[in-house]
């Protein structure tokens, strides 16, 4: 990433940016990752990229038309009287123990609290997730083999007594 200093004999006040004039100007040049600090306050804006895909031919934008940024996620909505059991850490998503295992659980498995339901691999150590409630799994959300960030939903389960 390239850093921009003052010259010197530049003015020593700095001017105020607004997150929002920050993503604008990350967007309109099209730039990944925008840092900027001023008066002690740091702010960084990274911005992910949608994959590469065939591109069709369009007619130019209007003067002063943004680019839009690339979809975050998608949210996931839990059905009623569902769980969500959500990744503990950020790492490799793995459903089964080995590559040529079974996955420890499928959709519509029955599961006791404590079981192992997968397992993810966060700086080469495999860290078992188990279940923190008795009950059906109902769907599997995350993708085998997949990166998972914390917080990301990794099963819906239904709970039972």
């Amino acid at each position: 990433m390239a850093t921009r200093k003052r010259p010197a004999g530049a003015s020593a006040t700095a001017r105020r940016w607004t997150p929002g004039e920050i993503v604008e100007l990350a967007v309109a040049h099209d730039l990944a990752e925008l840092e900027v600090e001023a008066g002690g306050l740091r702010v960084r804006v990274v911005r992910r990229r949608a994959e590469a895909a065939p591109a069709a031919v369009s007619a130019p934008a209007p003067p002063g038309a943004l680019p839009q940024p690339a979809p975050v996620s998608v949210a996931v909505e839990p059905a009623a009287g569902t769980i969500t059991l959500e990744a503990p850490m950020v790492g490799t998503f793995y459903r089964a123990p080995s590559p040529d295992a079974a996955p420890f659980v499928n959709e519509g498995d029955l599961v006791k609290e404590g079981q192992t339901l997968c397992v993810i691999e966060a700086m080469k150590l495999m860290n078992e997730i188990e279940a923190k409630v008795a009950g059906r799994i109902v769907k599997v959300l995350a993708e085998n083999a997949q990166p998972v960030e914390f917080g990301q939903p990794l099963f819906l389960v239904e709970p039972r007594k």
